[in-house]
């Protein structure tokens, strides 16, 4: 863990390394780095930006060279060795990041060069770095009272172990439920749904048997072909009550406690709540801010969610059904709706879209955009199912290595995800980042392609607009590079990318079937593209529900007894809630808040930067040309290779000229002429 890596592309060895190595290199690590912050911090000499700024930049590398190793495992191959480490290191880790935001020298040292910054002949970017970390520190508390700084230290620590046991209870309930299935329980299943649950009992030691689990793409399936509805029913409740299911593995206290200790962080750093202090550093620097937009599309979306609804019951009243559509069964009628209305049907669909030639798809759209080229490569990696690629530039330079981990299995978290092993900088050298997108789509039978579904290759185009912002940063301080923007700026690039999924020429060029190798008829591809509005209601309610639900969570005042499950029961009341949809994430499995928080009070963000990406894309579609070459030039410049060199909206109004508005948004989910409904 602490040699130099002298293999392929300088990665980790991951086939020497093992669980028990991973602590003594961390305490090595944390003390390594203990040292360089003393050092900065005693320095006899007067602040300057060399020995403070730059300084700390180039600190730590040991310390992020393991973690980063380490946190790769954890979400994608971990194992009850590597969790156990896991619940270790987490506060300890926090202790260490308290040590260096509250130290008071060093933030003395920080404060003066602020307070003189506009006569240091900073550049632009040196002017950025300063500017981040002075914010950094005060939001960390470095400026607060002894007291308060040791109380901020302890509510960290409790809430990284919180986090961490939060996560690992999600991954228990995942992978101790499935549901075996016998052939005589299949019926509505397509052919690559069985083949895909006839893989996953293989795996599980079933063979003769179906599984499906709570992996998104294997329920999900379930819920929209089977027409079993006792079984859709029966997996449908299993995968709403992750983390709420009593015993060990129950999250609603430990939410409870998390809710109460950022409240109470919150208040010590001069905030009235967790939301105010979390989005004071945004884009939307507001609750309100955030709230006006999610109001705005929130009743659109309820009034459309109502007439699918409608259409929905009218089916199963026409089929003889005698009861009342329930939230186990709208993926079903939806997609016999949709067969129904546009000819339709996923299993007609899903062996055009071949994992492989989606890769090739967003790989062709990035050479296309940016001039980049992938080319496989041979390179350790931390399992079999993983896969590397060179990636180069116009030029043929090596500009990053991208690793693509794609397959469910139950080592593995759920979701999707970008990461990193190394971040882009030109501080110590030029420095080539190593990207990584981690998925869990269905792992098909041995010898058969993979098969997605339109919504997993919107997933694989949305994680491959996040590799590409780490991989194409070009700044020269680490704390700058990639994706370390605001979180309501940075689902734009993952976003916009999505829109080149549905450009007809791409989707005809790499759209092929499976057995036939022939591209997706024209008549299919057209009824495909057509469909792009239809069950928007529905997905606008499951997501905006629950960044509601996430604002008023980390703005409530009642935060010391809290009764989680009755708080988002009464919350999704007070906002009208159709009974038919659940959210997307309910509370006690919602990792983007509470493993590690990197969205709580903050799951608005993926609707903020909608807006943005929405208005992006129209102005490829402006120029006639979704790559016009000067487009693609300003968003490369301003936006993928940019990491934080800018204020958000700086950057944006950079690249568009303008900030945009939400009418790109609307007619985009097809709420442009929604009813709205009252709350």
């Amino acid at each position: 863990m602490l040699a130099d890596w002298t293999g392929a592309f300088a990665l980790p060895p991951f086939a020497a390394i093992k669980p028990e190595h991973f602590r003594p290199a961390f305490d090595h690590a944390l003390a390594a780095h203990r040292s360089e912050i003393d050092a900065i911090a005693t320095n006899a000499s007067a602040p300057s930006f060399d020995n403070t700024i730059v300084a700390l930049e180039k600190s730590g590398r040991a310390l992020d060279r393991v973690a980063n190793v380490f946190f790769v495992l954890t979400g994608a191959d971990t194992s009850d060795e590597i969790e156990a480490i896991e619940r270790e290191i987490s506060p300890l880790l926090a202790r260490h990041n308290n040590a260096l935001y509250l130290n008071r020298a060093l933030y003395s040292r920080i404060a003066v060069l602020h307070k003189k910054r506009d006569a240091l002949g900073l550049d632009a970017e040196q002017a950025q770095v300063l500017e981040r970390y002075h914010t950094r520190f005060v939001r960390a508390g470095a400026g607060v009272d002894q007291q308060g700084q040791d109380r901020l230290a302890a509510i960290n620590e409790r809430l990284a172990s919180l986090g961490t046991q939060f996560s690992q209870n999600v991954l228990a309930d995942e992978k101790s439920f499935v549901m075996v299935l016998e052939e005589s329980d299949l019926a509505g299943l397509p052919d690559f749904a069985r083949t895909a649950a006839r893989a996953a009992a293989e795996e599980r030691g079933e063979a003769g048997k179906y599984v499906i689990t709570l992996a998104r793409s294997s329920v999900e399936t379930f819920l929209q072909f089977s027409s079993r509805r006792d079984l859709r029913e029966k997996a449908f409740h299993a995968w709403i009550r992750r983390g709420e299911n009593g015993g060990a593995t129950d999250n609603r206290g430990l939410i409870a406690e998390m809710v109460a200790l950022r409240d109470e962080r919150a208040k010590l750093l001069g905030f009235a709540n967790f939301a105010d202090y979390r989005l004071d550093d945004q884009m939307a620097k507001t609750p309100a801010a955030a709230r006006e937009l999610l109001d705005n599309v929130w009743a659109r979306a309820r009034g459309k969610a109502a007439a699918e609804r409608d259409a929905l019951q009218a089916m199963i009243a026409e089929e003889g059904g005698n009861f009342a559509l329930a939230p186990w069964d709208w993926r079903y009628y939806t997609e016999k709706l949709r067969k129904a209305r546009y000819d339709l049907d996923e299993a007609e669909i899903k062996p055009y879209f071949q994992l492989d030639k989606m890769i090739e798809a967003a790989f062709e759209t990035a050479r296309r955009l940016f001039g980049l080229t992938f080319t496989p490569a041979a390179a350790p990696l931390y399992h079999p199912d993983a896969r590397a690629w060179d990636v180069t530039d116009a030029q043929g330079r090596h500009l990053a290595l991208f690793i693509g981990d794609y397959f469910a299995r139950s080592s593995k978290h759920s979701g999707a995800w970008m990461t990193s092993l190394r971040d882009q900088e030109k501080l110590i050298g030029d420095i080539r980042p190593v990207i990584l997108n981690v998925c869990n789509f269905s792992k098909p039978a041995a010898g058969e392609p993979a098969l997605l579904s339109f919504d997993d290759a919107r997933t694989l185009f949305h994680e491959f607009g996040h590799a590409l912002h780490g991989m194409l940063s070009n700044v020269t301080y680490p704390l700058l590079a990639g994706t370390a923007v605001p979180s309501d700026f940075v689902e734009l690039p993952s976003q916009l990318y999505e829109h080149w999924l549905e450009v007809p020429g791409l989707l005809q060029q790499y759209a092929r079937h499976a057995v036939t190798g022939q591209p997706i008829p024209q008549a299919l591809l057209d009824r495909l593209l057509a469909t792009r509005t239809f069950n928007q209601g529905f997905a606008t309610v499951e997501y905006t529900s629950c960044a509601l639900v996430d604002l008023d969570l980390h703005s409530t005042p009642d935060v010391a007894a809290l009764d989680v499950a009755e708080f988002e029961r009464k919350d999704l009341e007070r906002i009208a809630m159709p009974a038919e949809i659940v959210m997307r994430h309910r509370l006690p499995h919602f990792q983007h808040l509470f493993s590690g928080g990197g969205y709580a009070a903050g799951y608005y963000s993926y609707m903020w930067s909608e807006v943005l990406d929405a208005d992006a894309f129209a102005a490829f579609e402006e120029t006639g040309d979704a790559f016009d070459p000067q487009m693609a030039k300003r968003l490369r410049e301003f936006i993928y290779s940019a990491g934080n060199l800018r204020d958000p909206v700086d950057a944006y109004k950079s690249f568009r000229g303008r900030l945009p508005t939400v009418d790109a948004l609307l007619k985009k989910r097809g709420l442009v002429e929604a009813a709205v409904s009252e709350r």
